[in-house]
């Protein structure tokens, strides 16, 4: 199973994606792979470093070229051993923050339609003014972090949520909204289980995707 968690920056992607492997690892026994994009290779941490100065089109592509790697070298190898993936980002943060930086959507789309399509992922929506104010709490902000909004970026992911639906994609939103991490870990599982009385055990979960 791959699983994607997305959603603005600032929401809490990397804290849950955290959460949700240890709560999968303790619930199905099985081992799960966390990773992040752009990946902790010497091309995702270049891509890192130099954000602020990479713009538009040269970062779209720079960015898809990470991800080709990504899914090439880590996802699909860790998958083949057996193991549950999850990504903090993948394809609908290029489908966002690459439009914030002023690309197209079906130009972004064009460099990522080959990439392994994840068993569900998952959007994690909350209240713009908390995502803000977490925001306005970092020491430092990336250029694109500073560029967007939480209000954009959230408009964005409904756009990019519509757009891979019609590519058929499964999806699934999750409310964060006065909910704390363990609750939104909690409502992540739920959209993992089948939605009928006869669900399998925990080790055999299954995405029941809402779009």
């Amino acid at each position: 199973m791959f699983i994607v968690i997305e959603g603005p920056n600032g929401v809490g992607k990397t804290t849950i994606a955290g959460r949700l492997a240890d709560r999968l690892r303790h619930d199905t026994g099985r081992p799960v792979h966390l990773t992040t994009e752009p990946t902790r290779t010497r091309l995702g941490e270049l891509l890192r470093e130099a954000e602020a100065v990479i713009h538009g089109r040269a970062l779209a592509l720079a960015i898809a070229a990470d991800r080709t790697a990504h899914v090439e070298d880590e996802i699909i190898p860790a998958l083949d051993a057996g193991a549950i993936v999850i990504s903090d980002r993948y394809v609908q943060s290029s489908l966002v923050l690459q439009r914030v930086d002023a690309v197209d959507l079906r130009e972004i789309w064009s460099y990522n339609r080959y990439v392994l399509q994840p068993t569900v992922s998952l959007y994690l929506i909350d209240d713009p003014q908390v995502i803000a104010a977490r925001l306005a709490a970092r020491h430092r902000l990336t250029r694109l972090e500073a560029t967007g909004s939480p209000e954009r970026e959230l408009r964005l992911y409904d756009q990019a949520f519509d757009f891979l639906h019609r590519q058929s994609w499964h999806q699934a939103k999750i409310d964060c909204r006065n909910r704390n991490p363990e609750q939104v870990v909690s409502a992540a599982l739920d959209t993992l289980t089948p939605c009928s009385p006869d669900a399998p055990r925990p080790d055999t979960l299954t995405p029941c995707c809402r779009s």
